[in-house]
């Protein structure tokens, strides 16, 4: 053994320790640093810090550790931790393995570029539900089963390799798939007048809750004269193959009737304001007696009923799947974040919990978000029906 001083003061104690049973392949490893200054928690009562080489083994025996589970850069640390075990008085003798770390494609798991994201504003803190911390996830509404899961499909290696975030998505979507409640929400509306729907009057339609789950049962929901429909649902001039709602055509509203767009309403701007349509009252429930075919269903809401909301839309935090360390910052993904404003949702949606998760059909998984209150509400996405990391370039569709 033999002490040291740094130039900062900070002093040392180093072993000299022959690691290789015959070889000459000496370490100078340092055990403690001793250091003169105040620590945050326990002032000036101490001074002596072992070093991680140093501690890490009998932190384990003494804690009853039987298998010490370790990334793959700490294997050259081991001859390290095997020696101190064996040369000091410790109650068990715990063991090292190796194994890869898990890294996923888009995004970091470095606590030291997950501090510097953070620190430098680039997040919104540790919760943010772009982060991949378990805050942050859970705020994003990512269930603990589907994690579970995702880590059970992976398994552990002992080679490096880049899990496609692809993989995660589908653990998570499979388990909303079977636990989410379904509803109606519209994240850009657009206004549908039924003109030939009586003025003032109202009626109430069953919409399902979990169409491969009878037992969830049932919701009512209003319908009246008034709706709103999402604004890409509508193409004045539509190209060959878009099957939703265009002038003189005719669809599907989930749950309610047959409707065609009879007049296109712009404001000043030139923009599409409103549509005028006109309803069937013979295909209540959505099918029409004389057998005649839609080729598209529309989510929608009632004007009169549903209720505004926040939405947050997450895509990739980074624009390369394997974003730099060295450089992460110019990596960032610009659009990683889409914030909508005047979304309309259904109305039982204000009586949801935090982080409960719901299904927007045709949109994806979404929960309430931690800081939506009763005159606010803020639905974060957790994940969209489909993949789309393979259309992933600059950012997620």
């Amino acid at each position: 053994m033999r002490a040291g001083e740094f130039p900062n003061g900070t002093r040392v104690l180093r072993a000299k320790i022959d690691m290789a049973s015959g070889n000459i392949n000496l370490r100078d490893p340092v055990l403690y640093r001793i250091l003169h200054a105040a620590h945050p928690r326990t002032g000036t009562r101490w001074c002596i810090y072992p070093s991680y080489d140093f501690a890490h083994g009998q932190s384990d025996a003494i804690e009853g550790v039987t298998h010490s589970l370790c990334t793959l850069e700490f294997e050259d640390h081991r001859p390290l931790y095997d020696w101190l075990l064996d040369n000091l008085p410790v109650p068990s003798r715990p063991r090292q393995y190796e194994f890869a770390r898990l890294n996923l494609s888009y995004t970091v798991l470095s606590k030291r570029v997950l501090t510097e994201m953070v620190r430098g504003g680039h997040v919104a803190g540790w919760d943010d539900p772009r982060m991949p911390t378990l805050a942050g996830l859970r705020r994003r509404g990512v269930p603990p089963a589907a994690i579970r899961d995702f880590v059970k499909r992976i398994g552990v290696a002992k080679a490096n390799s880049l899990v496609d975030m692809a993989m995660f998505e589908f653990s998570v979507r499979e388990h909303l798939n079977r636990t989410a409640q379904r509803r109606m929400a519209v994240l850009r509306p657009l206004k549908v007048v039924i003109e030939n729907y009586p003025e003032g009057a109202g009626e109430e339609l069953d919409a399902i809750n979990h169409p491969e789950d009878p037992g969830a049962g049932t919701r009512r929901i209003r319908f009246g004269r008034e709706l709103f429909i999402e604004r890409d649902d509508f193409l004045e001039n539509p190209p060959k193959k878009f099957f939703r709602l265009a002038p003189g055509r005719e669809v599907r509203l989930r749950y309610a009737y047959f409707i065609t767009c009879r007049e296109v309403v712009k404001n000043d701007a030139g923009e599409i304001a409103e549509l005028r349509c006109s309803y069937d009252p013979q295909t209540r429930g959505g099918n029409a007696p004389d057998g005649r075919k839609v080729q598209a269903t529309l989510h929608w809401v009632s004007a009169a009923e549903a209720v505004e909301a926040e939405v947050r839309l997450y895509n990739p935090l980074f624009v390369r799947p394997d974003p730099s360390a060295g450089d992460f910052a110019a990596d960032l993904n610009p659009q990683s974040l889409e914030v909508i404003p005047n979304a309309r949702v259904e109305p039982a949606l204000a009586g949801m919990n935090a982080g409960d998760p719901v299904q927007f059909e045709r949109q994806g998984y979404f929960c309430r978000d931690s800081d939506s209150a009763a005159d606010r509400l803020v639905f974060n996405r957790t994940v969209g029906l489909r993949d789309t990391w393979a259309k992933v370039s600059g950012g997620a569709s």
